[in-house]
């Protein structure tokens, strides 16, 4: 296992526990416990101190951690947008690709965004032809949909 897989797997279960509500609360409990302290350490510098360093500690790694995971997330969901885009029938190979590391993450876009080349001049031929079936379709429906207003009126 490399260092960036072991890193991204840590940030991830990182992550992941951060968000649970336990973990504001046991933050929630920290800051109380400290609070009730100030009078017992008569709330001098360093009882500030503490709260300050730990907290800035705490934000500091954090930082990187949450920004890590949420860079991987944001790929794998880009990279399932963009199958979901290019088929009706989404693959199953797609599934789960936010557990992947870095480098298969971008092996994926760049399949992903070489498909969309090749199919590209297709899908905008079937546009254009689309519309303009659908161009010439809506005349029709305007004059059929005339008399029946108009007999509906006459009522």
């Amino acid at each position: 296992m490399t260092v960036r897989h072991v890193f991204a797997r840590f940030a991830t279960r990182i992550s992941e526990w951060a968000g649970k509500p336990v973990s504001f609360i046991l933050a929630l409990i920290a800051v109380i416990i400290w609070a009730a302290l100030g009078p017992v350490f008569d709330y001098s510098e360093t009882w500030q101190l503490v709260i300050n360093t730990g907290t800035t500690i705490i934000t500091f790694l954090m930082v990187f951690v949450l920004q890590n995971a949420q860079t991987r997330d944001t790929r794998a969901i880009q990279a399932k947008l963009d199958e979901i885009i290019l088929t009706s029938h989404a693959e199953n190979r797609f599934i789960g690709i936010e557990n992947l590391d870095e480098e298969d993450l971008k092996h994926l876009d760049r399949l992903v965004a070489k498909a969309a080349k090749g199919r590209g001049e297709t899908e905008a031929r079937r546009t254009t032809e689309k519309q303009a079936d659908l161009s010439a379709a809506k005349p029709e429906k305007r004059k059929r949909a005339a008399p029946a207003t108009a007999s509906r009126k006459r009522k």
